[in-house]
């Protein structure tokens, strides 16, 4: 086994330069770009939010995994699994099934305790699959959720981010950092932010516990595509 798969909790082969031009591409590009300027336009060309919104996931999927390889990867010819892009243990299933269930039932907890706040942001392409429950509507809202989402999601911010502060600020800080930005990156679906930060931690933990970052990725897939199922009959 390699050296920096060996000791990749306590080290890494970035520094602060890949570090902020990853997070510059997400709050910079992503967010302020994309989110807040591409996505109208996606609404207006498609007429229909689940569809715009999905297109803004692919998109958002393009740009960061890309911006993973050309400035944390490829400058040091790196390979995926430098992000946790490997084979996980056939015993780590039990870590994943453990997980989910924690998660939903976690969901559904704080949901019902947030719920008090009386404040809602639904995500808008749930509510756009909700006035059009068809198998196809209820397809692309799974592959959105279920796979596109959490790919890019847990390459980005286990792979690297979590990764990048776990070698610097131990366990417990990088738990709690990258799933702060991990919820700030949520907004304005401000309802389901505390869900966001506690499957921010759990998907962290099964990173951290597996060495591979896909068991966060069927977690991450298998609780979404849970939730947009659940949502469908509502």
């Amino acid at each position: 086994m390699e050296k920096s798969q060996m000791n990749w909790r306590e080290q890494d082969p970035w520094g602060w330069k890949e570090f902020v031009l990853l997070m510059l591409l997400e709050f910079g590009l992503v967010i302020g770009c994309i989110k807040f300027v591409v996505k109208p336009l996606y609404s207006d060309w498609l007429g229909n939010e689940l569809y715009a919104g999905t297109l803004m996931g692919l998109t958002i999927a393009i740009i960061l995994l890309l911006g993973v390889y050309l400035i944390a990867l490829r400058p040091k010819q790196l390979s995926w699994s430098e992000v946790g892009v490997k084979a996980f243990n056939v015993k780590d299933w039990k870590i994943i099934i453990i997980y989910s269930v924690i998660l939903l039932v976690g969901a559904v907890i704080i949901v019902v305790l947030t719920s008090f706040i009386g404040n809602s942001w639904e995500n808008s392409k749930t509510e756009a699959m909700q006035q059009n429950a068809t198998f196809f509507t209820i397809l692309i809202a799974f592959i959105s959720a279920a796979i596109i989402s959490p790919i890019y999601e847990e390459i980005f911010y286990r792979g690297f981010l979590y990764r990048w502060l776990r070698t610097r600020i131990g366990l417990t800080g990088a738990l709690v950092l990258s799933s702060l930005i991990f919820t700030i990156i949520h907004i304005p679906t401000y309802n389901v932010m505390p869900v966001n930060f506690f499957s921010g931690i759990l998907f962290a933990l099964a990173y951290e516990r597996t060495n591979s970052i896909w068991p966060s990725v069927l977690i991450h897939g298998l609780t979404n595509g849970i939730m947009v199922l659940l949502a469908s009959l509502g």
